[in-house]
């Protein structure tokens, strides 16, 4: 019995190809950053509201990195009801911003109550597809 033909591979077992690009988005975490954010574009959502802008060169992150916030109040409801808001808020912001979010902005998502926590998860997909579109003039 012969062995199977080896798979033509580089060094350390690794094809010749790159791997393709991964899109990592950075968490906003300073409150001026929130307050930049809140001042810029605005796009409202049945699910959520998102706040979008271009960072200017002279910051100190990285130009091309994509970086995002999540906020809700006390109105979406109490301590439980507004870490899932925020959990669910994450998980479009992952799915949707790696391919359709621009580098070089920051986008925070607000919560809203009664709204975020309970509507259907692919609407919210598709709710945010729409709100960078319109943020971005159709040039997602």
């Amino acid at each position: 019995m012969t062995p199977p033909e080896a798979p033509a591979q580089g060094p350390m077992g690794r094809t010749a190809e790159a791997p393709p690009a991964v899109v990592v988005l950075q968490q906003l975490t300073k409150r001026a950053d929130f307050l930049r954010a809140a001042q810029a574009r605005r796009q409202g959502t049945p699910g959520f509201l998102l706040q979008a802008r271009a960072r200017r060169d002279g910051e100190a992150t990285a130009p091309d990195a994509i970086r995002v916030g999540f906020t809700c109040s006390k109105k979406v409801g109490n301590a439980v009801a507004r870490n899932r808001a925020k959990r669910r808020l994450r998980e479009i912001a992952r799915l949707v911003l790696t391919s359709e979010g621009q580098h070089g902005w920051d986008y925070v998502l607000v919560g809203r109550p009664e709204a975020t926590a309970t509507r259907d998860f692919a609407a919210m997909k598709g709710d945010l597809s729409r709100a960078l579109q319109k943020i971005h003039g159709g040039r997602t």
